[in-house]
């Protein structure tokens, strides 16, 4: 089987990711996926694998559920310590029928409770250190219809290492327009959405980036470092494999771990979360030169500051290196893409994340909020439509209806379109600072200038005052005068407020939470700066 009529099946029968090993299997059974960690659910398999193999382990764990009690259309939430097993086990639950439910290791035992309790006793797949943790919160047997552990053992649970040699099971596919995979969002305000993702808009998210990577007039080595149970990551591994491309699937996120994986395994694609790219950043000053062999960096969903490409561009020793960017949430997928330059991401707009990409893509408008057509001056609210939409939040139907307007999706950010017909996207709404046009915008001018600044988040202070709270390479002091200097063009800007960049409340994707930082203002001495 060729990939490009693997691609075609998908686009009409949709992504199945419980099908999709097999798929890749058949289209060369030799593609290397290479791990920088062990499996926690079968560490003997270890971390070189070929798509023939990823096949076996992937129909062997689906035995394995089956065995346990597992059966099509029941929810297996899958809780447990980062590692690559996720996907993989997503995979295998996917594989009989079932609908795996993706939740970040970062989340405390109560949201999982009140997660737990929205889908109505699913199976539960943890580890022992998870179960351990919730255990001594929540009454699982009550939450639960059962516990299975990927290894180990624990009273009144199942181990899927006692169910070696479970008899293989035939593949069952869901209907196309049926729950395949559930994420969640953030949950910065309160307990996450539940995003629900069908095999139909999962396949549908892979034509943008389809049509990139087609673009590529070789075969490369693909790095993705993308959380295990973000929605992204379907849709990264499902290309990558589609298109015959060795993948080094990354959990580590250390600088100097990175580097030495890069410098071993050469890869010519980059695909990870803006601020993962931002942490590496020193690695650009290496003289081993981690990045030579990369000539394309993808990054999707968030805002990247034109600091942060620029140094990597300049970093590859790749002729006409490139930096893709993508816009869009989980509950869109992508929606306006754009390419930079190495000679010229230094000078780029970081507010302009890009154009409406080919037919069959996401449609993007900009609606006014204050009854004015919306402009540089009065931006509006950013809305998307097209079928790779998220078909609704599970358990909360209204407040899924409430988001949308028709067929347009409303994001909560907040821009406008450019003549040229580029979006430009200024902030969240809920993060509007009054006398501020774009905290976004303040951010990518000022760590332009400063290279100390490892982080700067512009939030709202309790006197609704634009306060920069900031962080430093190696928690240095900050240079006052530098600062003012940097600054100067902004007189909106309160003081600046210094913390250690390990206290910087984040989400499971990295981003930094915004609301959650301006609440810890009020408790942080000024006189740290």
């Amino acid at each position: 089987m060729k990939g490009s009529v693997a691609y075609r099946s998908i686009q009409k029968q949709g992504l199945h990711i419980g099908l999709l090993p097999a798929m890749a299997a058949a289209i060369d059974p030799t593609t290397p996926i290479t791990l920088d960690h062990d499996l926690d659910v079968l560490p003997e398999v270890g971390r070189h694998l070929t798509t023939s193999r990823l096949a076996e382990v992937v129909d062997d764990l689906a035995a394995r559920l089956w065995a346990a009690g597992v059966r099509p259309d029941q929810h297996v939430v899958l809780h447990k310590k980062a590692n690559a097993d996720v996907w993989v086990l997503a995979c295998a639950t996917s594989r009989i029928g079932a609908v795996p439910v993706l939740l970040s290791p970062s989340l405390g035992a109560a949201m999982i409770g009140a997660l737990l309790k929205r889908i109505d006793r699913p199976n539960l797949l943890t580890d022992e250190h998870k179960l351990d943790v919730l255990s001594a919160e929540l009454s699982l047997p009550e939450l639960t219809r059962q516990v299975l552990l990927v290894s180990g053992g624990r009273p009144e649970t199942t181990s899927l290492g006692t169910l070696a040699g479970a008899p293989r099971v035939k593949p069952v596919t869901r209907p196309i327009d049926e729950a395949a995979v559930i994420t969640h969002t953030s949950g910065t305000t309160g307990v996450p959405k539940l995003v629900v993702h069908t095999a139909r808009t999962q396949g549908i998210r892979l034509r943008p980036q389809w049509r990139l990577l087609s673009l590529m007039r070789k075969r490369e080595n693909v790095a993705i470092h993308i959380p295990f149970v973000h929605s992204r990551n379907v849709a990264a591994m499902a290309l990558a494999l589609l298109k015959r491309m060795p993948v080094l699937l990354m959990n580590e996120s250390d600088p100097d771990t990175v580097a030495e994986l890069f410098l071993e395994n050469r890869p010519g694609l980059v695909e990870a979360l803006p601020n993962s790219l931002m942490a590496w950043e020193g690695l650009t000053d290496d003289p081993r030169r981690p990045f030579a062999s990369v000539k394309y960096f993808s990054s999707t969903f968030d805002a990247i500051h034109p600091r942060t490409m620029s140094r990597l561009l300049r970093s590859s020793q790749r002729r006409g290196a490139l930096f893709f960017q993508i816009y869009g949430q989980s509950e869109v997928g992508p929606a306006v893409g754009r390419a930079y330059f190495r000679n010229s991401a230094h000078k780029a707009n970081g507010r302009c994340v890009g154009w409406q990409m080919p037919v069959g893509s996401a449609k993007v408008r900009v609606v006014g909020r204050d009854g004015k057509r919306p402009t540089e001056q009065h931006p509006g609210r950013i809305q998307v439509a097209w079928p790779g939409l998220a078909k609704t939040y599970f358990g909360e139907q209204d407040r899924y209806d409430s988001n949308r307007e028709g067929d347009w999706w409303g994001t909560g950010d907040v821009g406008y379109y450019t003549k040229f017909g580029c979006l430009h996207m200024l902030d969240r709404e809920v993060d509007m600072i009054p006398g501020v046009r774009s905290s976004l915008e303040i951010e990518d001018l000022v760590l332009a200038e400063l290279p100390e600044l490892s982080e700067l988040v512009v939030v709202q202070g309790s006197d609704s005052e634009a306060v920069p709270v900031l962080c430093t390479h190696g928690d240095r002091p900050l240079d006052k005068e530098r600062w003012r200097a940097a600054v100067e063009a902004f007189p909106q800007l309160a003081d600046p407020v210094q913390i250690p960049e390990a206290e910087l409340p984040r989400t499971g994707t990295l981003k930094v939470q915004r609301l959650a930082l301006a609440d810890r203002l009020k408790d942080l001495r000024q006189d740290q700066v």
